[in-house]
């Protein structure tokens, strides 16, 4: 479709790939992440990436999330690769952190830079090695070691004696 055969009531949107949607860091991300990451994108010009404006009071009001909520979901948006810190906000000069979305282009004074897609690399840490091996021993089930000592018969017992208060004769 042309720009002459669009509508201007169309507005702006986001378009997200099946690989985006997909992704192993999209799937793992909170809702309230997601509601976070599309607020900022609400706020993206097509121009001012890197300057994208979203403070912690404004996602709370605007999403209807508390600040423990808001925070979690930005550290989450950033650890995961759909947002980066461009320039840090300033509590007592009223402004707020502006944000580079990882998945639009960004004019700076060198020219325009392409989008980094950092969510692409990002991988869930497993315990105990590389997503390949996610149990930490890639040869089975271990086995019960051999008895030192004792019968191999019957398990050594000790003898119980009646504690106080049980079996007391009258």
């Amino acid at each position: 479709m042309g720009k002459s055969n669009r509508k201007d009531s169309e507005g702006q949107y986001v378009a997200l790939s099946y690989a985006h949607l997909k992704s192993e860091a999209w799937r793992s991300l909170s809702g309230a992440a997601v509601k976070v990451w599309f607020e900022l994108h609400t706020r993206f010009n097509g121009g001012n990436n890197g300057n994208v404006r979203l403070s912690l009071n404004e996602a709370v009001k605007a999403l209807g999330i508390s600040k423990g909520t808001a925070q979690r979901a930005f550290l989450d948006l950033e650890e995961k690769g759909f947002i980066a810190l461009h320039n840090q906000g300033n509590w007592y000069h009223r402004r707020a952190h502006e944000w580079r979305l990882t998945t639009k282009r960004m004019q700076s004074p060198k020219g325009v830079q392409v989008a980094t897609n950092d969510w692409v690399h990002w991988r869930a840490k497993t315990k105990g090695g590389p997503p390949e091996y996610p149990s930490p021993s890639p040869m089975g089930p271990p086995r019960n070691p051999k008895p030192l000592s004792g019968s191999t018969r019957e398990p050594v017992r000790a003898d119980s004696k009646p504690r106080l208060g049980t079996h007391v004769g009258h």
